[in-house]
């Protein structure tokens, strides 16, 4: 198998992980997490959400966070965007990156966003300019590509449709997410063959759930097809509120294993990782899925 020398994982923990747990991370130990990861090697943090505080509770304390990390230069602090008043927030907490999302499921985007996909697309538009317009990069996340916990299996042309008006509105990357765990090798085989007919591999990163024990398994078929951006959470943190079942994202410490141990550089340090993972398990208040912390515990 031919693999890159390289590859940038985006670490999502700190929005994407604690957004589903029911304990409340107080903002200080979110903070001290942050500055953590941000000493890892990490270039990639998304260090919270812009949502409404009603629909997501755990990450009330997005503006206080945001406004208190200490920055590390070379590392981008990105941050999930719903709407205008998501994005004026962003602006004001000097987040680096905005990072849009919608469903490949007309089901979940309902329940996840309270709208259509049209709909939604009438709502991202200019979030995007505007966010642009500052300088500020924009990622979109599409949830579900491989399947909803409403509507089963998503066609691939659903898929395809929402990444072409995506970067016809100006995004520079797409994050294509199995929200519930679904997938398998060869349906990501599959799928990504054919994207990368269509875009450069390089406009696109994977963001796998454990759900079903295939995360690990699909990033080395996306490898497979040039992809070189993962997004993962520290421990295996994390879940989706709005997909019943989904647990948490591939762990990055599991990750970053997996990749050095295929001579894939990643210039993150695996010692720092790990106390950053076992920082954030103390608070969370029960143990995390990682193998790599398992490993660590029994040794």
């Amino acid at each position: 198998m031919k693999w890159p020398q390289s590859v940038t994982i985006k670490e999502v923990g700190p929005r994407d992980g604690l957004q589903n747990e029911k304990k409340f991370v107080s903002t200080q130990d979110k903070i001290e997490w942050i500055n953590q990861l941000s000493q890892t090697g990490l270039s990639y943090i998304e260090v919270t959400s812009f949502v409404h505080p009603k629909w997501i509770p755990a990450l009330a304390d997005s503006e206080q966070v945001a406004k208190t990390i200490q920055r590390v230069e070379g590392v981008t602090y990105a941050a999930l965007v719903p709407n205008q008043l998501g994005l004026e927030k962003a602006l004001e907490s000097n987040i680096d990156e905005v990072s849009v999302f919608l469903s490949a499921s007309e089901t979940h985007n309902q329940k996840n966003i309270n709208k259509s996909i049209q709909e939604t697309f009438l709502v991202l538009q200019p979030v995007i300019q505007e966010a642009k317009r500052f300088g500020k990069s924009v990622r979109g996340y599409i949830s579900t590509v491989f399947g909803c916990p409403y509507e089963g299996e998503i066609s691939f042309q659903k898929v395809l449709a929402i990444c072409e008006t995506l970067f016809e509105m100006g995004i520079y990357e797409i994050s294509l997410g199995d929200t519930i765990g679904v997938a398998t090798p060869k349906q990501v085989q599959e799928m990504l063959t054919e994207l990368v007919k269509r875009y450069p591999a390089n406009q696109l990163a994977m963001h796998f759930h454990n759900t079903r024990g295939t995360a690990l398994a699909n990033v080395t078929a996306s490898l497979d097809a040039g992809i070189t951006v993962f997004d993962s959470s520290l421990g295996g943190l994390g879940g989706c509120p709005y997909a019943p079942g989904a647990s948490g994202n591939v762990a990055t410490d599991d990750l970053l294993f997996m990749l050095h141990g295929m001579d894939i550089q990643t210039g993150v340090s695996m010692e720092k990782l790990q106390k950053a993972a076992i920082y954030i398990q103390g608070k969370v208040g029960k143990p995390l899925p990682s193998h790599s912390l398992l490993v660590h515990k029994n040794n």
